[in-house]
């Protein structure tokens, strides 16, 4: 509605993990510093956690681009984590492009071994991701342990990035994982944007989308935003997107704290 209005490309607050639109803070560059470095230096498991709405899945979908250009490297991604052991390792065969019968009988971890060793004795890496992973059962994460047995004399057949909520570091505390939690050599814990870095989130998505100055969110209206979001980007992205449509409602190309106290009035009516 408001986006012929401001003269933008398109809509700049889409709640959608769009890697085109993460903006990279110190504590997202690290994340993705330690995800390439994890991947780079075969480390196996690796860890990143965040609260709801930091940027994970966009992080997620910036790695999966970079690796999709890498012929070398096949990737697995797992998006529902509320699955069995033997859905696990479906799942994984399924994404390598191995047919096996739901029905079959045969030892899926043997053959789960054999396509893994067959790519990498072809040059192939296989990086699987899974998200939300602090929905993982026990049974499941005991499985994951045993998977990173693969090996070979010199690397793992399989590196497995595990992305979850603050829930995830919880699970992994607990005594009966701490098999799994010793094999976990990089971990990275997601940070909210300071005011700073609120503000420069704002000002790269409406770049991002086109902006040429219009629209504006005046000192005030920023300062609201991050009070209210406390850095967190997806609801900077709620926010926003509701303070534009504010502005434009009242024909104006400036965002005002009013804006913004409307919007968190209308987010707080939404529950």
């Amino acid at each position: 509605m408001y986006q012929d209005f401001f003269g933008l490309s398109e809509m700049p607050f889409n709640v959608t993990p769009d890697p085109k639109f993460l903006y990279l803070s110190p504590t997202h560059q690290d994340a993705l510093a330690h995800l390439r470095y994890g991947i780079q230096e075969k480390k196996g498991f690796i860890v990143l956690t965040g609260e709801v709405g930091c940027g994970k899945t966009t992080l997620c979908r910036t790695l999966l681009g970079e690796l999709d250009e890498k012929p070398e490297v096949e990737t697995i991604l797992i998006l529902n984590p509320r699955i069995s052991e033997q859905q696990l390792l479906f799942n994984i065969l399924h994404e390598l492009g191995e047919e096996i019968p739901e029905s079959s009988h045969i030892d899926l971890t043997a053959r789960l071994n054999e396509a893994l060793l067959k790519r990498i004795l072809n040059g192939k890496e296989i990086v699987m991701i899974i998200d939300e992973a602090q929905n993982l059962s026990f049974e499941v994460m005991e499985q994951l342990r045993l998977l990173s047995n693969l090996e070979t004399h010199d690397q793992k057949l399989l590196q497995i990035i595990l992305m979850g909520q603050p829930e995830l570091n919880e699970k992994l505390r607990e005594k009966r994982l701490r098999q799994f939690r010793q094999r976990v050599l990089v971990y990275f814990d997601l940070q909210h944007l300071n005011r700073a870095e609120c503000q420069d989130y704002i000002q790269h998505r409406l770049t991002t989308a086109g902006s040429n100055g219009r629209p504006r969110f005046t000192f005030w209206a920023q300062w609201r935003i991050h009070r209210y979001t406390r850095g967190t980007p997806r609801l900077i992205n709620n926010l926003c997107d509701k303070a534009l449509l504010a502005a434009y409602i009242r024909d104006s190309e400036e965002i005002g704290y009013g804006d913004v106290a409307r919007a968190i009035k209308d987010l707080k009516r939404l529950g």
